[in-house]
């Protein structure tokens, strides 16, 4: 299985976004985010926010899961964040909020089990950690970083170091929107969890066999061969 990418959908989500944040000055961010969250057709998406931040990712998100049917969770740190966070997406029209977790980021996102897309802030410490923990959907996932630049620019991020050992990543891009977006696609498999190691095998002569494992940095992807 696969996430399969509707056009439509995404479209309209965009210019739902655009409409729903319309007040705010900066644009790009929360209508591609939207955009993508439609048109993957995403049914779990889950985010983090705290207090103080700004909420206009959050909207478009908003907006992707009213499209699509998903669920929408966001993860606070606290009961301050959580309150502020459900008082702003009503002042952006945003109504019923998404289902807010109060709590750390990581443990809450590693008790999440199914998500196809999220959505963490390279501003936050723990933000490597959230995403290596993440469950995410048998059908693969999209995983966003906002607030990217930064640690692009001094190449200190690879998704190849942050994911689990064993996560195909599909396909990756950086784009220079906002603060930066750094987004990977997250291929599927038959069970959602990661492939097993290769069975051990003898050689001809009776001896036993090594295999040699060569990660791509790009991709990300691992390649075994027999010596």
């Amino acid at each position: 299985m696969k996430l399969v990418w509707s056009p439509e959908t995404a479209l309209k989500a965009y210019i739902d976004t655009v409409k729903s944040c319309e007040k705010f000055k900066e644009s790009g961010v929360p209508e591609l985010l939207s955009a993508m969250a439609a048109g993957f057709n995403t049914k779990f998406i889950v985010e983090s926010w705290c207090y103080g931040g700004p909420i206009a990712a959050s909207v478009g998100l908003a907006v992707a899961a009213r499209n699509t049917g998903a669920r929408h969770v966001c993860i606070v740190p606290d009961e301050k964040s959580r309150v502020r966070y459900i008082e702003a997406l009503a002042e952006m029209g945003v109504s019923p909020p998404p289902e807010v977790v109060a709590g750390e980021a990581e443990e809450a996102v590693s008790r999440l089990a199914g998500l196809d897309f999220l959505l963490v802030d390279c501003k936050r410490r723990e933000f490597a950690r959230v995403l290596r923990v993440a469950k995410v959907s048998p059908k693969g996932a999209v995983l966003a970083c906002k607030n990217a630049w930064q640690r692009n620019s001094r190449g200190g991020f690879r998704w190849s170091v942050v994911l689990q050992r064993g996560v195909r990543v599909v396909r990756s891009v950086f784009l220079p929107v906002g603060k930066g977006l750094d987004i990977a696609y997250i291929g599927g498999s038959r069970s959602g969890a990661p492939p097993p190691p290769p069975p051990q095998k003898t050689a001809s002569n009776g001896g036993p066999c090594r295999w040699i494992k060569h990660i791509d940095q790009q991709s990300g992807e691992e390649h075994l061969f027999r010596e």
